[in-house]
């Protein structure tokens, strides 16, 4: 039986029992159905989130951080009425593991290693210094496609990866031989997200304590925002800014607000012709019109059975997208059926049926709906084949509207000329008559392309990334599978690509290749040009790479509107790439027909992709495959044997991860000349113990903002701009501007971070009035400077310094380095109308005080 470490662990509510697996091997739980039996829950008409929240909390009580009270509220948890005021209580929830990416891990694993050197310093025992939660980090985020089109692609990218992030990498292969409870995916080999959907989510945990095994459902938290995408698989998580992911992996808990869910009724099956993209794309633009943002979203309803696992984390994945903190799919069959497929063994299988069947964690179709604060419909069958664009992942097209959007969006390229009809046809329509005008206009604005032996027209609105790429799709065999067969169709066909298009393809994982190739689909893709650049996330997060000189040259001297197309799920402007305005996310199979077609200024619906080589059009539905068609191809291409072999090594890595120069020791050898990894300032004086903040006297304001201003305003992202601060930091240590990298990519250096901080282009300081970016006015001189030069200045002169700002301070994803970067600047203070949870919290992690007006004041007011 359990031995005395388990026995006398808190269990105020009598709740603790024996669950007995296959085997005939006994693991302890904490029984939801003990607070049901003492008249505190009802647990069918609880959210299956919040059973999962009150399992937490029911298996911490009595502890250092959960009170029994907490446990009763939440154990009796109702939707409140839409007048009621929010309820007060926090809940401290301790999450089970986290997931890091490398752009967001490497600070992580600089502040441990940090913590190591200054434990050290004053004697302690640094071998102490470790995650207390178990910590998976898989680098995703730093390959990037400089070649396409070819089979030595994936191998050049790779070579590419590793010279320039050599230094960081070298820092995480140290980390992953010198910590516990520290595993590292090197690169190449996936997507953070899809790793683990197929690998890392066990569905149910287990933990040692002591002789025995405590079982508990699959919580954790990352530090990306579709960190939600393993919610399909039913494990609860989602995303974190690093100080939080810190905090977690260093036992201390998250506090969260009483959830709010709102439930979505799934009926029905998707008709032939619609994809799991084209039914993510319709529940974000519902989601987001309804309004979700700070609450749980979970799926319900028959219409579950007739959605896959990987459906089902398409919609998850895109959480951040309709702006709820997570969407949650309850364990069910399909669950059962996906783990057997991805080749988990055969006693986790059964040991999250027995558990979640246990614990009312089960979904069948006769499972009632639970009680939400919300409840929606959406009926499958009315899902149709669209896209999202230009500009943002909500905004929905059918394919018959993308020409009418694109033209109406850019009507300052697309002509003016419109006749008295077509002004009263658009008004009929309900629709701006100036959107006429941008549907009378041909293709004006174009350019000749030269390449060696001929040149092309290149016109506003053309295809000039079409990428399929991303977490959100590449987990999917049906429109993986879907896009190959669609590419065999085509090329059968005699249909090609036209040269100008920089083509991709990035699974999320090297199951999706095996499966391709297994199917006799890859060459198919390949003879389009949509060759393996990488497994990584690439195109979705900027990692799209330089376009062909010739394309590029085209664009900036025309000043072509050009569009990428993309099976992501972000397509901000500017975000994709610097010369590309218009993007739309799209399906896989999508994403090959608008790159055979060569624009986005078509109607799909009825127009034609290309010609044959008889000369026919050739139109979508003549190569669009069906459902029997992706059916059979998954029934061909994938197996689990595949996901065995794959993942059977797969925190080795290749030789040149083997090959990496690493540090041995507890301690990290850090390197003064390196650019990329620098001891951070945070734990330098461990030695004289915590200290206050003290009295802020004589400061000077730093900084005057205004309302809505993020945290992308406020921490340092995308690249690195020639003239500012960073990169002065980085020519005087004879980096050249051409290996400057990314802002991301030196998350790991806190001088080159402090110096970005504030630094966005669009930053609009009052104290510079008319003018944007990262500029202000030293207040005793007057002399107008950048923000890092002018705190410096301060600082030098020692006076301390506040940051005002008005409503909605700090919101956006909750990044580290705004609440990092703030402090290394000399700021004691953020004082604004109202703050963002996160960043607030965030701000107090890092000795930040954060100060709100008194309701009704603002800076204006008080002047």
């Amino acid at each position: 039986m359990m031995d005395s470490q388990l026995a006398s662990h808190p269990d105020p509510f009598g709740a603790r029992a024996t669950l007995t697996t296959a085997k005939g091997a006994a693991v302890s739980y904490y029984r939801l159905a003990a607070l049901a039996e003492q008249g505190l829950a009802d647990l069918d008409s609880l959210p299956f989130t919040v059973r999962i929240l009150l399992e937490n909390l029911l298996r911490h009580a009595g502890g250092e951080f959960v009170d029994a009270d907490v446990v009763s509220s939440v154990a009796g948890w109702k939707p409140r009425p839409a007048d009621a005021p929010a309820a007060e209580i926090e809940l401290p929830f301790l999450p089970g593991r986290v997931v890091l990416q490398d752009f967001t891990g490497v600070p992580c694993v600089v502040d441990l290693a940090s913590m190591r050197s200054a434990v050290a310093r004053v004697g302690g025992d640094v071998s102490q210094i470790n995650p207390l939660v178990p910590v998976d980090l898989v680098i995703d985020h730093s390959v990037q496609i400089d070649q396409f089109g070819s089979t030595i692609a994936f191998a050049r990218n790779v070579d590419l990866e590793y010279e320039r992030n050599q230094e960081r990498y070298t820092l995480l292969r140290w980390a992953q031989q010198s910590f516990q409870n520290f595993r590292v995916v090197p690169p190449g080999t996936g997507i953070v997200h899809q790793v683990n959907l197929e690998y890392l989510a066990s569905v149910v945990s287990t933990r040692k304590m002591g002789s025995g095994l405590v079982a508990f459902p699959d919580t954790l938290v990352g530090t990306d925002s579709h960190t939600t995408m393993v919610n399909g698989l039913g494990a609860l998580g989602w995303g974190v800014g690093g100080i939080e992911a810190e905090a977690v992996m260093l036992g201390q808990p998250l506090y969260l607000l009483e959830p709010e869910v709102v439930g979505v009724r799934m009926v029905g099956a998707l008709r032939d012709g619609a994809t799991a993209t084209d039914l993510v794309l319709a529940i974000t633009e519902m989601l987001r019109k309804h309004g979700v943002v700070g609450r749980f979203v979970e799926f319900c309803g028959k219409g579950l059975s007739n959605l896959s696992l990987a459906d089902r984390a398409t919609i998850a994945n895109m959480a951040p997208e309709y702006g709820a903190t997570a969407g949650l799919f309850p364990v069910d069959d399909e669950t059962l059926r996906y783990l057997d497929l991805t080749g988990r063994p055969a006693d986790t299988i059964d040991l999250v049926e027995r558990y979640c069947k246990e614990q009312a964690l089960f979904r069948t179709d006769a499972t009632p709906d639970p009680v939400f604060n919300t409840l929606l419909e959406l009926d499958l069958a009315g899902v149709e084949p669209s896209v999202a664009g230009p500009r943002r992942p909500q905004d929905r097209l059918a394919l018959r509207n993308v020409r009418k959007t694109l033209r109406s969006t850019y009507l300052d390229v697309f002509g003016d000329t419109v006749t008295d009809d077509q002004i009263q046809q658009e008004e009929n329509e309900g629709n701006d008559p100036k959107v006429a005008a941008a549907m009378s206009a041909t293709h004006v604005g174009h350019a000749p392309v030269r390449w060696e032996g001929g040149e092309v027209a290149l016109h506003h609105g053309a295809v000039a990334i079409a990428a399929i790429t991303s977490c959100t799709n590449t987990s999917n065999p049906s429109v993986m599978l879907g896009a190959g067969l669609l590419a065999k169709k085509a090329v059968e066909r005699g249909l090609d690509v036209p040269r100008y298009v920089k083509t991709s393809l990035a699974p999320g994982s090297q199951v999706v290749t095996r499966y391709l190739e297994k199917a006799g689909l890859l060459p198919y893709l390949e003879a389009l040009g949509f060759h393996v650049v990488g497994y990584g996330c690439t195109t979705c997060i900027g990692n799209s790479g330089p376009l062909p000189d010739a394309v590029s040259e085209a664009i900036d001297e025309h000043k072509l509107i050009v569009s990428a197309v993309l099976s992501g799920n972000r397509n901000f402007e500017g975000r994709i790439h610097p010369q590309v305005r218009a993007a739309f996310l799209a399906s896989p199979p999508l994403v090959v027909a608008y790159a055979l077609a060569g624009t986005m200024d078509i109607d799909l619906s009825t127009d034609p992709i290309g010609h044959d080589r008889a000369g026919e059009p050739v139109y979508l539905a003549d190569v669009w495959p069906s459902q029997d068609d992706v059916r059979q191809a998954i029934a061909d291409g994938v197996d689990s044997a595949m996901y065995r072999e794959e993942y059977g090594s797969v925190f080795l890595g290749d030789e040149r991860w083997q090959g990496l120069p690493v540090p041995e020791g507890a301690l990290y050898e850090w390197v003064p000349a390196s650019t990329y990894v620098q001891d951070p300032p945070f734990f330098q004086h461990l030695e004289d113990g915590p200290g206050a903040t003290g009295d802020i006297i004589g400061a000077r304001v730093l900084a005057l903002l205004g309302d809505s201003v993020t945290t992308d305003h406020i921490s340092p992202a995308g690249s690195i701009a020639k003239t500012s601060p960073a990169a002065k930091y980085l020519i005087d240590h004879e980096v050249k501007p051409y290996e400057f990298n990314s802002y991301g990519a030196r998350r790991g250096n806190h001088e080159v971070m402090m110096r970005g901080t504030f630094a966005n282009i669009r930053l609009r300081n009052l104290l510079t009035p008319g003018k944007e970016g990262n500029v202000t006015i030293h207040l005793p001189t007057g002399d107008e400077m950048t923000i890092y030069d002018a705190s410096m200045r301060y600082q030098d002169a020692g006076t301390p310094l506040v940051v005002i700002g008005g409503k909605e301070y700090g919101t956006g994803s909750s990044r580290d380095w705004a609440a990092k970067g703030t402090l290394l600047l000399g700021v004691k203070a953020v004082l604004v109308e109202s703050f963002e949870r996160i960043h607030r919290s965030n701000l107090v992690g890092m000795g930040v005080l954060p100060m709100q007006f008194v309701p009704g004041e603002s800076a204006a007011s008080i002047g």
